[in-house]
C-alpha cells in the first residue's frame, strides 16, 4: 500500500507541475496585448529619437537629402549668439518661476488642508489653471491682459498709474510669462495637499504641548516631512519649465521678442527647424536640451541626500 500511495502522490505532483493549456498560452496572450505598446514605443519614441540623433550630425533642410557633416552642428553652437541668449532667458525663467510656483502651490495646499467646506470645489478651481495654462487660448488671453489697453493697465489707471505695454517691453515681457507659469500651480498644489494629509497629526499635538507655535511646527515638522514631495515637484516642474514653448510663441508672435527677451530655448529650436529649415542644427539643439535637463535632474538627485528626509 505504501508503494501505491507513493506512486499516486508522485503522479499528483507531476500533474500539478505540468502547466495547463491556459497557462501555456498565457505568455502568448501577454505578448499579444503588449504588442501595441511596444510598437508605439518603437515607432513614436525610440525611432524618432534615433533619427534625431542621426540628423544632428547632418546638414538637413527638410527639402534635400541629409548630408553628413559630423560634429559641425555642435561646434557652431559656441559661436551662436542667439543660442546663448535663449539659454540665458530660459535659465532666468526656470530659476525664477519654478520656486515661486512651488511656494504658491504649498501656500494654497496649507490653506486647503485646514478642512474647508466644499474642499472638492476649491481643489477643482485651483487645479483648472494647470489644465489651461499651456493652451493657446490662455496665452492669447494673457497677451490681451498685459497689452496696452489690457486689464492690468486699466486697474493701474484707477490709481493714477500710467501703464505700459507689458508684453511689448523688453524689461517686463519675460516677467509676464513668469507670472503665467506661477499661475499654473494647480498640479503641484494637489501633490502637496496629498503629502500634507499623510503627516500624522500627533506630531503637531506633541509640538503644541511643548509650546511650539504654528511657524515652529511648520519649520520643524511640516517642511522636513514634506521634503520628498517638494523634491518630486521640484524635479517635475524644472523639466516642465525647460520645455515651455506655447506661452512664449503666442505672446511674442513666434519671434521671441521684444529684443529676444522671451526667446525660450524651445522657441529658438522651433525657429531653426521649421522657420529656417535647418533641421540638422535643430536636432543638435534638441539633444543639447536633453543633456541640460538630464544634468539638472542628476544634480537634484545628487543634492537630495542633504535635504530630503525619508522615514528611514
Amino acid at each position: 500500500m505504501s508503494v501505491v500511495s507513493e506512486l499516486a502522490s508522485l503522479r499528483r505532483t507531476e500533474a500539478r507541475a505540468k502547466p495547463s493549456p491556459a497557462e501555456r498560452g498565457g505568455g502568448k496572450a501577454a505578448v499579444l496585448f503588449l504588442a501595441p505598446w511596444f510598437l508605439g514605443l518603437a515607432l513614436i519614441t525610440v525611432g524618432p529619437m534615433l533619427a534625431s540623433l542621426y540628423l544632428s550630425f547632418t546638414d538637413y533642410s527638410l527639402l534635400d537629402e541629409p548630408e553628413w557633416i559630423g560634429l559641425e552642428n555642435y561646434a557652431d553652437m559656441f559661436a551662436d549668439g542667439r543660442l546663448w541668449t535663449s539659454l540665458r532667458v530660459t535659465f532666468t525663467y526656470v530659476f525664477v518661476s519654478v520656486p515661486l510656483q512651488l511656494a504658491a502651490a504649498l501656500a494654497l495646499a496649507l490653506f486647503l488642508d485646514r478642512g474647508l467646506r466644499g474642499l472638492a470645489i476649491y481643489r477643482s478651481a485651483f487645479y483648472l489653471p494647470s489644465l489651461l495654462g499651456a493652451s493657446v487660448a490662455v496665452a492669447i488671453l494673457w497677451r490681451q491682459i498685459f497689452g496696452n489697453g489690457g486689464l492690468i493697465n486699466q486697474v493701474l489707471s484707477w490709481f493714477g498709474v500710467q501703464g505700459v505695454g507689458w508684453v511689448a517691453h523688453p524689461d517686463f515681457a519675460l516677467g509676464t510669462l513668469v507670472i503665467l507659469n506661477v499661475w499654473t500651480f494647480g498640479s503641484p498644489m494637489l501633490i502637496f495637499l496629498a503629502g500634507l494629509r499623510q503627516i500624522p497629526q500627533h506630531y503637531y499635538e506633541a509640538a503644541a504641548i511643548d509650546g511650539a507655535g504654528k511657524f515652529r511646527q511648520f519649520r520643524s515638522i511640516t517642511v522636513p516631512l514634506l521634503t520628498p514631495i517638494i523634491f518630486f515637484n521640484l524635479v517635475l516642474q524644472i523639466i516642465h519649465a525647460f520645455q515651455s514653448f506655447t506661452q512664449a510663441f503666442v505672446v511674442s508672435g513666434g519671434t521671441g521678442g521684444p529684443v529676444d527677451s522671451t526667446l525660450f530655448y524651445t522657441l529658438y529650436l522651433y525657429e531653426q527647424g521649421f522657420t529656417n529649415l535647418n533641421m540638422g542644427y535643430a536636432s543638435a539643439l534638441a539633444w543639447l536640451l536633453l543633456v541640460i535637463i538630464a544634468a539638472f535632474t542628476a544634480i537634484n538627485f545628487s543634492l537630495a541626500k542633504y535635504w530630503v528626509f525619508y522615514d528611514d
